[in-house]
């Protein structure tokens, strides 16, 4: 299996808090977003790998994709920080057999469809039932926008 050193959820994907305070704090040094149909949009692939800091790798990756690549041996000196937009991403990834430690729970924005779930996060009544089935399996989920705050355990948000 590969080096995951953070699997992060937060719309925004590559931002100022990922590129100066979460690559810092993990020592990552390559990005994997995990998204089939950002996958197909060159623009915006090309805008994500020029936010990304220097030496830092951005890959693009569908659900499959990802899967495969998980799965594969560790490259030692490798830490992969996984960042997606939606949880029901990682649901999938877990029921496909990757392990994760923890997820954390960053920004997600306020859209018609979402409602105000707690500071700097509205969901969707799915996405909000995809976290609980997501910590039901066994995987801590915790808000926490920068790394020097304090995280708060999602399952007292529900």
């Amino acid at each position: 299996m590969k080096n995951i050193v953070l699997i992060r959820i937060d719309d925004r994907l590559i931002h100022g808090q990922v590129v100066t305070q979460w690559i810092k704090d993990t020592n990552g040094n390559r990005i994997l977003i995990v998204d089939d149909k950002l996958v197909n949009d060159r623009m915006m692939m090309r805008i994500l790998k020029a936010a990304a800091p220097p030496g830092v790798k951005v890959e693009v990756m569908t659900v499959a994709d990802a899967e495969t690549e998980l799965k594969q041996d560790a490259v030692p000196g490798e830490n992969i920080v996984i960042l997606v937009k939606v949880p029901l991403v990682l649901e999938a990834l877990i029921d496909a057999g990757i392990p994760m430690q923890k997820i954390v729970l960053g920004g997600m924005g306020l859209t018609p469809k979402r409602k105000k779930f707690n500071k700097n996060v509205a969901a969707t009544d799915e996405e909000v039932e995809c976290m609980k089935r997501i910590v039901a399996k066994g995987v801590p989920m915790e808000f926490q926008l920068v790394p020097a705050e304090r995280a708060i355990n999602v399952e007292k948000l529900f």
